[in-house]
């Protein structure tokens, strides 16, 4: 690549460029998981829509790589790329909200605890993600698993508009009257159709539920895993609790006799009357008092942040995913098994609820599918240390491996690596062939395929 086209977008932008050789590049070549290390040519830190636009027919033109970046928490990698151009969204920030009929407008590069936290100055919430430093549009445009998805159901069910710049370099509004097909693809066919520059959602009335992890010692995961299998089933829509095996790291938040001790845990969000919090909870907390009880009333950007500090950006991370349609006493056994040998001490497994609001939303309504999903897994090697990738690596695969044969034959997407084609029509099911027919309408030459990628329909 010449330094002639280098020179000549640095200045068209609004925003900074960054490019091999100077002296920040390493810094803004980073992403969330530090297993990724990826040299692209440029980083463009976009200032507005018009610099997007800009680096779009700049790659189209040139035949470059291009690679879309908004909180970079991708375990892929998939915001980066080698010898490319890079679109990083994190300077466009903008948000406005009509409080009027709650909803609120946001930039491409705010994260999810920017947006609580402005959304809970009048005691509203999007619901999102569980980290707080995950992007909104990544997030999104997956499909938007979190603490609210058994109530208000998924990010994307919740997605009244959206902004974006095509493949052509033009700007659209997507939503259900303008570029409707558009729209449907958008709600979790991640970033495959272009880069969606702003996003236009519904608030809701969440400010204060009552939320916060629950911990049980590993002896007693069996049979809690049965009672919370049993329980989702039929638990009202206000109540949401996603499962995890985990080591309790240890800080001062923790007991000292608990400290390295590998656990369960179930973390709460209770949106309905917190007078009732008590006998909700009770059925659990009878069945087997926890070891750790931390739920009680907690500001929703508080819950949502709650794991921030244990999960920094720059930790070497792994992940492998599944749905499941039920969880069996077979699988459970399965379970136990691999959470006897959690290999590291920020490495987990989650199980989340789909159910709920979520499943009532028809599964050919939006390109996310598996709406009659119970549970979305994930089991997660994670740990700062490089040297234990290859420890990790081996336990989430072969947890996965064991685990795989009880599945529904995909995944969540933002819980997937570049898992590859086979992998991304497994995560799209029956929806993949739309996806792939408004795929060639909207990017025919596929410029937006550093994604979890589908491809443009054959002519």
């Amino acid at each position: 690549m010449s330094t002639h086209l280098t020179d000549n977008l640095r200045k068209k932008l609004n925003g900074k460029l960054i490019a091999q050789g100077d002296p920040e590049y390493d810094e803004a070549r980073k992403v969330y998981n530090a297993m990724i290390n990826k040299h692209p040519k440029m980083i463009a830190f976009c200032a507005n829509v018009d610099d997007v636009v800009e680096c779009v027919n700049t790659a189209r033109e040139n035949n470059l790589l291009l690679a879309i970046r908004s909180g970079g928490h991708n375990a892929g990698g998939l915001g980066i790329c080698d010898d490319g151009l890079v679109i990083d969204l994190s300077m466009m920030k903008e948000t406005k909200m009509d409080t009027s009929n709650n909803i609120i407008w946001v930039q491409a590069g705010i994260l999810l605890k920017e947006l609580d936290a402005i959304t809970h100055t009048i005691g509203m919430s999007v619901p999102a993600g569980v980290v707080g430093t995950t992007g909104v549009a990544g997030l999104t445009l997956g499909g938007g698993l979190g603490h609210l998805t058994r109530r208000y159901g998924l990010s994307i069910d919740n997605l009244i508009e959206a902004e974006v710049v095509l493949a052509n370099g033009s700007v659209v509004k997507a939503n259900q009257n303008e570029n409707p097909d558009l729209f449907w693809a958008l709600r979790g066919g991640g970033g495959n159709f272009g880069v969606v520059v702003s996003f236009r959602f519904k608030m809701h009335p969440v400010s204060m539920p009552v939320g916060g992890p629950m911990f049980w010692d590993l002896s007693d995961a069996k049979s809690i895993l049965q009672w919370y299998r049993n329980f989702l089933k039929t638990a009202p829509d206000d109540i949401n609790g996603f499962f995890a095996f985990m080591v309790v790291p240890p800080i001062d938040h923790f007991p000292p006799e608990y400290h390295l001790k590998k656990m369960c845990a179930i973390v709460w969000c209770y949106t309905g009357d917190p007078e009732k919090a008590g006998e909700v909870f009770n059925p659990v907390r009878q069945l087997k008092k926890p070891a750790m009880d931390m739920v009680g009333t907690i500001p929703m950007p508080a819950l949502q942040s709650m794991f921030d500090g244990l999960l920094p950006s720059g930790l070497q991370m792994y992940w492998k995913a599944d749905f499941y349609n039920d969880i069996s006493d077979e699988a459970i056994d399965v379970h136990l098994k691999h959470a006897a040998t959690l290999p590291t001490m920020l490495s987990s497994m989650h199980l989340y609820p789909v159910n709920g609001a979520a499943a009532r939303v028809n599964k050919q309504d939006t390109a996310w599918n598996y709406r009659d999903a119970f549970l979305s897994g994930v089991v997660l090697g994670i740990d700062p240390d490089p040297d234990n990738n290859e420890k990790m690596i081996s336990w989430a695969r072969e947890y996965w491996n064991d685990l795989h044969r009880f599945s529904s034959g995909g995944a969540y997407v933002n819980f997937t690596m570049d898992e590859g084609e086979e992998e991304v029509k497994n995560n799209y099911s029956a929806n993949y062939q739309r996806l792939s027919q408004i795929k060639r309408k909207y990017d025919p030459n596929n410029l937006f395929r550093v994604n979890q990628n589908i491809k443009p329909a054959v002519m």
